[in-house]
């Protein structure tokens, strides 16, 4: 029910945080979606935390917590100006943990949205993947990080969410 919600604000994010890192977007005004995003996809998280009475409830918080960090970490480190080893190594430990998300996903997809999902939480998983590469080991891959990020948050989000919310998918 809320998944239209998140999705438009990750598809929000992460389009936009691709532009950011192509230098579409300045440094202070990032922060507002940034700010934001992890605003609104922590309080969907906590709403279904709070009214979890399932495993499946709880994880779908977690899982969604770990996008809200994330965009939250951004945020504080272009207040901050620092330079975002913390987050990369932070981004480690999620591309790791999203991914058996993303093979039971995909290994027990009955239809065509859970296996956008299945392949969506791949994409986030090799996303994540990347800033780890780009910010804690340093690797200069810059251009494709922002790639990467501009095309998940179009592909993986913010059309999804625009099918959801207009009763398309």
């Amino acid at each position: 029910m809320l998944l239209p919600l998140s999705l438009l604000f990750v598809g929000a994010v992460l389009t936009l945080n691709g532009l950011w890192m192509m230098n579409r977007i300045s440094e202070g005004e990032i922060v507002v979606i940034n700010l934001a995003a992890a605003f609104i996809t922590g309080a969907v998280a906590l709403l279904v935390m709070f009214g979890a009475d399932t495993p499946a409830a709880v994880k779908t918080a977690a899982l969604t917590l770990l996008f809200s960090i994330t965009y939250l970490w951004v945020g504080v480190n272009r207040l901050t100006g620092s330079d975002g080893r913390g987050l990369g190594w932070f981004s480690l430990l999620v591309s790791i943990s999203v991914l058996p998300e993303a093979v039971g996903a995909l290994r027990h997809a009955g239809d065509g949205m859970a296996m956008w999902l299945g392949v969506s939480w791949a994409c986030w998983s090799a996303l994540w993947f990347l800033y780890f590469l780009l910010l804690a080991l340093r690797l200069p891959l810059g251009r494709e990080t922002a790639v990467a990020t501009l095309a998940s948050g179009i592909l993986t989000a913010w059309l999804p969410a625009l099918a959801l919310l207009y009763g398309v998918a």
